[in-house]
């Protein structure tokens, strides 16, 4: 038997982590989410199961960088829908442990329905998540929603869970993303205390966060725009990518150049950088970024190897070594 490299409680209930917490002038509960926020992979052994000695590796180097202000584990990057109930509780608790309490940890929540989604908020909650990264239902996607279902999941899993709750604005061309007026009504309720945009239409994104800063002042906006974030950096209290998983260094260079208004800065870490986001994010399919993250994490030296559980697909040959040499090329070090 594979060991989960957890032993015992880690002594969390998601509203006491060790990290700070803030009452909004809504009254919301939540934390700092004003800097870096990564989505770190789930790295897996080479026979597909959990490799929880790396996932310490993961969170016990992140949280020692600047900036960086929370995890988000469980999501797309972290292959979150691939694992079992038992062992997204234990990818949780490994990460709370890797960062010894330190910076909170979000845990993607996805299943279908709001009954089921509140019962996985619940269980993220318990195993020591701070707050949770909602997703639309995924029949969404395809036939769209009926009005206000939206809002009443989000209402659904807080009531359900206690877990504060992180808007998620899925990609315009999905049936799955949400209007303007569906997005404030959501940011309005209690436990929701950010959101994370990743719209991908810049005519909407122009059009919509001027209002949405405006009409919801307390509300963190993060951009997941990772293959967009010149753009984005300049509008946003922080960024929540699975970017920020391997280059935190840079990306919270990219962002405090943005907070002070500094395009010449921001352009030229935005071009250092242009490589590794060509070989990353620039592929065939947005689903192949994260098995390029973790040839990312290899080049670091935080992975040994970049495996992935099907459905997805190991990368066409030599792609390692694009990525790689990109990593290189943009001057990041390895950590390991």
């Amino acid at each position: 038997m594979v060991s989960n490299g957890i032993n015992g409680s880690n002594g969390t209930n998601g509203h006491s982590n060790g990290h700070s917490t803030f009452t909004n002038p809504r009254g919301r509960v939540g934390f700092d989410m004003s800097g870096i926020t990564p989505a770190p992979v789930t790295p897996f052994n080479e026979d597909m199961s959990v490799d929880y000695d790396a996932i310490q590796r993961i969170g016990s180097w992140l949280v020692t960088v600047e900036g960086v202000k929370g995890l988000v584990v469980l999501g797309h990057a972290g292959e979150g829908t691939f694992l079992t109930e038992e062992e997204q509780v234990n990818v949780i608790k490994a990460f709370v442990k890797s960062v010894d309490n330190k910076i909170p940890i979000i845990a993607g929540i996805t299943r279908e329905g709001d009954y089921v989604a509140g019962l996985e908020a619940k269980r993220a909650r318990e195993a020591g998540a701070a707050a949770g990264l909602l997703y639309p239902s995924h029949g969404w996607l395809r036939f769209g929603y009926q009005k206000g279902a939206p809002q009443a999941r989000y209402k659904a899993v807080y009531e359900a869970s206690g877990l504060p709750l992180i808007l998620f604005q899925y990609p315009d061309a999905t049936k799955a993303t949400y209007d303007l007026q569906t997005q404030l009504d959501i940011l309005a309720q209690p436990g929701v205390f950010a959101m994370k945009n990743g719209v991908r239409n810049m005519r909407r994104w122009d059009r919509e966060i001027p209002v949405i800063r405006k009409e919801r002042p307390d509300t963190y906006i993060l951009t997941c725009h990772d293959e967009y974030l010149l753009h984005t950096t300049f509008d946003v209290d922080g960024m929540l990518v699975g970017y920020g998983g391997i280059a935190p260094e840079l990306l919270f260079e990219l962002l405090n150049a943005g907070k002070a208004k500094n395009y010449p800065a921001a352009r030229a870490i935005h071009d250092t950088l242009l490589p590794v986001t060509a070989a990353v994010y620039h592929r065939g399919s947005h689903m192949e970024g994260t098995v390029a993250l973790k040839h990312a994490l290899v080049a670091r030296g935080v992975l040994n190897h970049a495996t992935v559980r099907g459905t997805l697909l190991p990368l066409p040959e030599g792609a390692d070594k694009e990525i790689h040499h990109a990593v290189k090329l943009a001057g990041i070090p390895r950590v390991y």
